[in-house]
């Protein structure tokens, strides 16, 4: 770091994206991007007109966006704000209401902890239980904002909507913020609460479901209040945060909303078939609600087993943390990307005699 850098960012610790690898062709199953394309609305939304309007700002208020997904979820469009990703939402979360203090999960998506000390924050990291589930009791009336990833990653595991009323009904006078990235892929959305609670923000995005990683698209839900807030924020930073293209594709996503979920569909189905298929190896493998799933087994550390996977071609998500680094978080593909994981792990037990 330069010494020009500010001396509060001088220990700052990046987050790390999944490897984006471009000399060579692998089973991608890393970075828990979508196998399947955007549906061919989507693919046809843009054309000559639109690349020419690239001349023009795109629309400050991402009115056809929000409207939309208003429309989708149950809500009112003056409930919504669109960000450059749902990252862009926790950005504002983090910079704007976190002065008090916030708390999350020890192992949980790492952006939070960047935030919390981009911005100086007062944070507390809680422990997962021994079997990675989250430790509830410690964020009942904890009196600090709060974060949670439901269902979490990387573990896959989600918590009931019972449960984040619960968090979210005895923290009144601070925020609530339940990160729903997966949330298509078999958990409990906590939108409706949204009706019911001016203190839970719920964030999404349009980068798993609905395969717009590359589009860089997401969006929060919460009260009138809070997501002007989020507006205002927005407008002091960059009111033209989604280009005109990616709103154009978002629109015809929106649309087209049945593909998604179709899609969805068929993740969990690749889902539960690698899980039953990885346990009939001898793997411990979490029961993901996700797009992913958590897995390690007895008999290869599981460093290793990131390493002769990539090897042959598959790239998975190996963490370095110690109370997790035996695991590997393994993206759903296709069945087809499904079976060559499971066939390099065949080989390489093979070669290991194992």
């Amino acid at each position: 770091m330069s010494r020009f850098l500010n001396s509060s960012l001088k220990g700052l610790v990046p987050y790390t994206p999944g490897e984006q690898p471009q000399n060579k062709k692998y089973v991608k199953l890393n970075t828990n991007e979508s196998p399947f394309p955007p549906s061919e609305k989507a693919l046809d939304s843009i054309g000559r007109c639109e690349l020419g309007d690239l001349r023009l700002y795109s629309d400050p208020v991402c009115r056809g966006v929000r409207e939309r997904l208003a429309r989708v979820l149950g809500v009112e469009t003056e409930n919504t704000v669109v960000t450059n990703g749902s990252d862009e939402a926790l950005n504002f979360f983090f910079a704007s209401f976190c002065e008090n203090g916030v708390v999350f999960n020890d192992i949980t998506y790492g952006f939070y902890k960047v935030f919390a000390d981009l911005y100086s924050l007062d944070y507390t990291e809680i422990p997962l239980l021994p079997d990675f589930s989250v430790d509830v009791d410690k964020f009942i009336a904890i009196n600090k904002n709060v974060v949670i990833a439901n269902p979490n990653a990387p573990t896959g595991l989600a918590l009931p909507l019972s449960v984040i009323e619960e968090i979210v009904r005895s923290n009144p006078e601070n925020i609530v913020l339940v990160d729903e990235a997966y949330i298509d892929f078999g958990g409990e959305s906590a939108v409706p609460l949204t009706k019911k609670y001016d203190n839970l923000l719920v964030v999404g995005t349009f980068s798993k479901s609905r395969s717009l990683a590359g589009a860089r698209i997401g969006y929060a839900v919460g009260s009138k209040e809070l997501i002007s807030d989020m507006h205002a924020i927005r407008y002091s930073t960059n009111p033209y945060n989604v280009n005109r293209l990616t709103l154009k594709i978002a629109e015809a996503v929106l649309d087209d909303n049945g593909y998604y979920m179709n899609n969805c569909r068929r993740i969990i189905e690749n889902r539960e078939y690698a899980t039953a298929e990885l346990r009939r190896r001898g793997f411990s493998v979490l029961d993901s609600k996700a797009n992913f799933i958590f897995a390690k087994s007895e008999k290869i550390p599981g460093e290793e087993y990131y390493l002769r996977l990539k090897e042959k071609g598959v790239l998975v998500r190996h963490f370095t943390n110690p109370r997790i680094c035996e695991y590997n978080r393994i993206t759903i593909g296709t069945k087809e990307d499904m079976d060559v994981l499971l066939s390099a792990t065949d080989e390489i037990f093979k070669e290991l005699s194992i």
